[in-house]
């Protein structure tokens, strides 16, 4: 009885150390007036489950999305040419914004693009590659066992918090990079393909320590259809963030 008890008390506070993780003061969908919103998820929260839990995917978007829109928002708040900006404007031209808002723009800005991008390439049922994004895959990645595995050796060993990309070219090479914190391949100039995040507030109600086994499952809810019109938009140069 004792350990049930201890194992409930762990989880509440693993929960509500989550809930506050980065940004404390943001409360559910508390968003900053400006140009930039949190985008809904096209999903339940609950519709990654078990891959990833209904609680984290509520947490995550509600809570931490929305820190990093407040935080950009309230940045660019005397800042109105920035603000006019696109998100994938704003962090190509990073080294031209005024110096006392860089950092913050930095951290939010690519916390909203890479979470927006996030969202939309998960979903249940999501396929499998198919057509150019397939060959493509096949002939720069080594086929999708190989990326799969190298994707998830990179993600592993991100030290601390970041993401792990597959980046494309207009000419729809293929290519993988890791970034710490909230950096996105945007911000030189890349393009992103898809990624998945490895910060702890991604996976640590469910996972605990154990990152491998997140990355290893949340194979089973990448959405290729969204992967794939990505991957067009690239190479008709449409694609932003």
């Amino acid at each position: 009885m004792l350990n049930i008890e201890r194992r409930t008390f762990l989880q509440a506070t693993a929960a509500a150390a989550l809930s506050t993780m980065v940004h404390p003061t943001v409360a559910s969908g508390a968003e900053a007036q400006g140009p930039f919103k949190v985008p809904p998820l096209p999903y339940e929260f609950s519709a990654l489950e078990p891959s990833i839990d209904a609680k984290t995917m509520e947490l995550h978007h509600d809570k931490h999305h929305a820190a990093y829109v407040k935080n950009l928002n309230d940045a660019l708040k005397n800042h109105s040419q920035v603000a006019s900006m696109t998100l994938d404007e704003i962090l190509g031209k990073l080294p031209e914004l005024p110096e006392d808002i860089r950092t913050t723009v930095r951290n939010n800005a690519g916390g909203h693009a890479n979470h927006s991008m996030f969202w939309q390439i998960m979903g249940k049922d999501g396929g499998a590659p198919e057509g150019e994004l397939k060959a493509a895959i096949d002939a720069d990645l080594g086929g999708l066992d190989k990326l799969k595995e190298d994707f998830n050796a990179k993600g592993a060993k991100v030290f601390g918090s970041g993401w792990v990309f597959v980046t494309v070219t207009p000419e729809g090479k293929l290519a993988l990079v890791t970034k710490p914190n909230q950096d996105t391949p945007i911000m030189d100039g890349k393009h992103v393909l898809f990624g998945n995040d490895v910060w702890e507030h991604a996976y640590y109600l469910k996972y605990q320590n154990r990152r491998p086994e997140y990355l290893k499952a949340w194979w089973d809810v990448v959405n290729w259809k969204a992967i794939g019109d990505r991957y067009a938009a690239a190479k008709s140069g449409k694609l932003t963030i």
